[in-house]
């Protein structure tokens, strides 16, 4: 039985944050990447938090920690468990599922340390499933909020406007949230959108997150 085992939870909190070494960023590293999907830079700023909390606490040297930091990412590229590139496409297809735009989803990958090249390569492969990425996020994304078309009729006229606004706060194009919140009804944008996911050609296949 380990010497924790029979501290209560509130008992092991007191302890704090553990001393860092190469080991322990290894492990924490492979639990962190078995249950999200993360680019090197986000993957870099979880270890970097436990190595500075570790130098707070137990005075461990940051200038080493970060060379183990730097090493492991290194080597989990060279071993592909981690791949900005995959990364940035599975993550844009996960955002445009839920209805955000192309600039908010190049805004969300910059945050995650993404580079300008995969950013490009990822929404490139949206391109290559969708002939108008941002129509068929702007559609998903009126279904969601019930937006334009799928608004009550008797109150769609006197909430254009703010819909038109909900989409361009979003990051949607004035002719993109027009041609979605202007949609005859539900049926017909839903179809719209179809069809231009059909014109795009062959979907391109990337795991989802």
């Amino acid at each position: 039985m380990s010497e924790d085992a029979g501290r209560s939870p509130a008992a092991r909190k007191k302890r704090g944050p553990r001393k860092v070494s190469e080991k322990r960023l290894n492990n924490v590293a492979l639990h962190y990447l078995a249950r999200y999907s993360a680019s090197a830079d986000s993957l870099r700023r979880v270890l970097m938090r436990r190595v500075r909390r570790s130098v707070q606490t137990h005075g461990t040297d940051l200038d080493e920690g970060t060379e183990w930091v730097e090493a492991l990412l290194v080597r989990f590229q060279e071993l592909g468990y981690l791949d900005d590139r995959a990364y940035a496409e599975n993550r844009a297809r996960s955002l445009m599922a839920r209805g955000t735009s192309t600039r908010g989803i190049q805004m969300r990958l910059r945050e995650k340390g993404v580079g300008g090249g995969d950013i490009d390569a990822a929404l490139e492969a949206l391109s290559e499933s969708w002939a108008e990425p941002d129509l068929a996020a702007a559609a998903k994304l009126a279904r969601r909020r019930r937006l334009g078309p799928y608004r009550d009729p008797e109150l769609r006229g006197e909430r254009r406007d703010k819909d038109l606004a909900a989409l361009a706060r979003t990051g949607f194009s004035y002719d993109i949230a027009r041609r979605v919140i202007d949609a005859e009804d539900a049926d017909t944008l839903e179809t719209m959108a179809e069809a231009e996911e059909a014109q795009a050609g062959p979907r391109y296949e990337a795991d989802e997150n």
